[in-house]
């Protein structure tokens, strides 16, 4: 070899970002002042990347709170390289518009910065110059000899032996580029369809029918959707309330004192999903006094516990009951220590009883009945889960009344600081998450309860549907939503569990929800060519990586020395796009080791060749 080690970064977005920062971070105690070449790859602008670029509309906004998303280490994040601490969200927009730090940034998006408060939920474009700073100043603090190269374009293959240099084709480059470790910072991917999908996409086809696969919705085409006309809509999460937005002030609507105005040129949407409900919303109150201690019923100790088991780990079976219990630990240390008038027992004596007793036993059910009189102030994941088990209504209208009192009754408890026990179990979720990280792939069935129960909308956000559902633009289906393809009538039909024996027809489909990940229906040929050479795939359709760096495992386990991978498209994925200060940002601890492997191995690769020299 000759020249410098080469790095290529493929995904400039957040994840890649914050590989590169790592590799700041430690190059000094790892690398020294060695020449280094890392070329960043990625069609979208570095920082932001595709979800989090400048260029989107203003209405699409983060579903987190300002003072909740940071992109720097602090000293609750386990990590072997040093920690360099930055500013959140909103502290750096304060600095903007102190004049202690310059941003280059549209106007409208300067306005926004100027605007923003610890307690806005920021448009996702101001969220992107953001970003963008944070890349400017990693960059900024690599060392002299290390030189980062920008490359616009999708990386299309990697190719090469195990034990030599790596080959990165890009579109629209003749060469490839030579790499000596490639890391893969690529986030959520387009996929082909599934069978059902193909059957749903042909039977519109010749029905002349419009059916909307999963897709991001800010690059999904809408003008396809007309006016007027019934929309069914599968999925009820974050998706759809972009689509929601999309579709209803996107299209010159307005909401005046709580009343939704409407511009004539919405479609009705008619929404359903497995719950039938939406994701719970955002918490809107801050923490105050005692925090509950996390981990404590499920920790390093009880992960390693199961993962030795002999055999596959069954999620629901070997993780969740100290799941629950952990999530349960965190509600009742609130509710005993910052709303003891609503407890029955001592706290001290709880407490030792809790712990002795098996996660989700008859006895651990007796004794929180026991002790917590009201069943309102019990903690009932079912419940939260699954809203609409078993509830029938005898209409769609009377079904609209009674979502529409769930959303109230949600909105009004997470904004009320007397139910405060429910943002510690958002505190348990997040602990859980960072346990669970690199515990392989445990199914798709926790990612959707945290997302549904962590991850949901703002207030404001639901309000609006709230004011959608009065005008009657949007409408409720129900839980266990199923699509039927009617070939003699050439329509679309949504049923739900919720309302049995009745139906709503369309001739519009849309699928609202990212796809799933999926190595072997990924459009993505870099993905999918991982896959063909012998990258290990999970049956969730996870790329397996090992959880201590980030190497690629084959399918006989063995990491890959020179390619290493990290996002929500392999089994080391981590909770949320963003890591909220001060909660030990497990997605920090992965960047850290995988830039410290990274540096090592070219520290040494770069020593040999010297030596050979």
């Amino acid at each position: 070899m000759t020249g410098a080690p080469v790095l290529v970064v493929i995904g400039g977005g957040p994840r890649g970002t914050g590989v590169v920062e790592r590799i700041a971070a430690n190059a000094a105690e790892l690398y020294g002042d060695r020449p280094l070449d890392i070329h960043l790859v990625d069609p979208y602008p570095p920082g932001g990347g595709r979800i989090w670029r400048q260029e989107q509309s203003p209405l699409l906004r983060m579903n987190s709170m300002a003072e909740d998303v940071t992109m720097f280490t602090d000293d609750t994040v386990q990590l072997d390289g040093p920690v360099r601490p930055g500013p959140a969200l909103h502290t750096w927009a304060a600095d903007v518009r102190e004049g202690r730090t310059a941003v280059a940034a549209d106007p409208a998006v300067l306005g926004e910065i100027h605007r923003l408060g610890e307690h806005d939920f920021p448009s996702r474009r101001l969220q992107g110059a953001y970003l963008r700073w944070v890349y400017e100043q990693t960059l900024a603090a690599l060392p002299p000899g290390i030189t980062v190269h920008e490359h616009t374009g999708y990386a299309l293959r990697i190719s090469g032996p195990r034990g030599g240099r790596q080959r990165v084709r890009i579109q629209g480059r003749p060469e490839p580029l030579v790499a000596d470790l490639v890391v893969l910072t690529v986030g959520h991917l387009d996929a082909r369809p599934d069978e059902e999908l193909q059957e749903l996409t042909a039977f519109a086809t010749r029905h002349q029918l419009v059916h909307l696969p999963p897709d991001f919705t800010a690059d999904t085409d809408l003008t396809v959707l007309p006016a007027g006309e019934p929309v069914l809509v599968r999925g009820f999460g974050l998706a759809f309330i972009d689509l929601m937005v999309l579709l209803t002030e996107g299209r010159g609507g307005r909401y005046e004192n709580g009343a939704y105005v409407p511009s004539g040129k919405e479609p009705v949407l008619h929404v359903g999903s497995r719950r039938g409900v939406p994701y719970h919303s955002k918490i809107g109150y801050t923490w105050q006094g005692e925090r509950p201690p996390l981990p404590h019923h499920f920790g390093p100790d009880q992960v390693a516990d199961v993962l030795g088991i002999p055999g596959p780990v069954d999620f629901r079976r070997d993780l969740w009951p100290l799941v629950a219990k952990e999530l349960g630990h965190a509600h009742y240390h609130r509710l005993f220590t910052a709303h003891p008038g609503r407890t029955a027992m001592d706290r001290g004596d709880f407490a030792e009883k809790y712990a002795a007793a098996e996660p989700g036993s008859p006895e651990l059910a007796a004794l929180v009945a026991s002790a917590v009189p009201d069943p309102a102030d019990r903690l009932d994941l079912d419940a939260l889960d699954h809203p609409l088990d078993g509830v029938r209504h005898a209409s769609y209208d009377a079904l609209q009344d009674g979502l529409r009192a769930y959303i109230t009754a949600d909105l009004e408890r997470r904004h009320d600081p007397r139910h405060s026990p429910d943002l510690a179990v958002f505190l348990g979720l997040l602990s859980v998450y960072g346990q669970l990280t690199g515990s392989g792939d445990i199914g798709e069935g926790w990612h959707g309860f945290f997302s549904h129960l962590a991850s949901g909308p703002p207030g404001p956000r639901l309000r609006q549907l709230l004011a959608l559902s009065q005008a009657g633009v949007v409408r409720f289906l129900g839980a266990d939503m199923t699509v039927e393809a009617d070939e003699e009538q050439g329509v679309f039909r949504g049923r739900s569990a919720t309302v049995p024996g009745t139906y709503t027809e369309a001739r519009v489909l849309v699928e609202a929800r990212l796809p799933a990940p999926s190595l072997r229906r990924s459009r993505s040929p870099l993905l999918s060519g991982l896959y063909e050479d012998g990258a290990a795939g999970t049956d969730a359709g996870l790329l397996s990586v090992d959880p201590a760096d980030g190497r690629i495992l084959d399918r006989e386990g063995r990491p890959h020395p020179r390619r290493f991978a990290l996002g929500p498209y392999t089994t080391a994925r981590s909770s949320g796009a963003f890591t909220r200060p001060r909660t030990g940002g497990p997605a920090f601890r992965q960047n850290d080791a995988t830039a410290r492997t990274a540096l090592a191995f070219l520290r040494d690769l770069s020593c040999r060749d010297r030596l050979t020299a």
